[in-house]
């Protein structure tokens, strides 16, 4: 039979490992679990300024946007009451363009109209001339002579075609 001392457990053997074990626990406790936590703890707040950072800038975007939107909206209001502006500008010119063409239209209608009374009564006071002068050289001619019925009609005649 062999020996059990390879396989005895010694007491000592287990403090001295538990208390290695415990010196290598400590040891990188303090130079190696504490540095990196703080690297991480540096880390996760580099983190979370970025994501603040991006939450202000996305805030801020938002009130840019809404702020873009407001003017968007006043800037088309303001175009709609320019047109509608314009528009009643434009009617209220064209209208006042037909009056005005209305008006001198009637100013041309009624000078036309008077000049053709003028044309008229020019050529009524002509006619009465002429038959006054047809009237006298008729009674001058029936003066100078006896008038037969025959002179009589070609007197009458006579008168009418120069009246035509």
């Amino acid at each position: 039979m062999q020996s059990l001392d390879v396989i005895s457990v010694n007491i000592w053997h287990i403090v001295i490992s538990l208390c290695n074990l415990l010196i290598i626990f400590l040891l990188l406790k303090k130079f190696l679990y504490a540095p990196v936590r703080k690297v991480i703890a540096e880390r996760q707040k580099a983190i979370d300024d970025q994501l603040a950072d991006a939450a202000r800038e996305k805030a801020e975007a938002a009130e840019k946007n809404a702020a873009l939107s407001a003017a968007l909206s006043g800037a088309k209001e303001q175009a709609d009451a320019i047109l509608k502006d314009a528009a009643a500008t434009a009617d209220r010119k064209s209208a006042d363009i037909v009056a005005a063409a209305k008006e001198q239209a009637q100013r041309i209608v009624a000078d036309a109209e008077a000049d053709a009374a003028l044309a008229k009564e020019k050529a009524q006071a002509d006619m009465k001339r002429e038959i006054v002068d047809v009237s006298a050289l008729m009674a001058g001619a029936l003066l100078r002579r006896e008038v037969t019925v025959a002179d009589k009609e070609a007197l009458a005649d006579a008168f009418i075609d120069s009246i035509e």
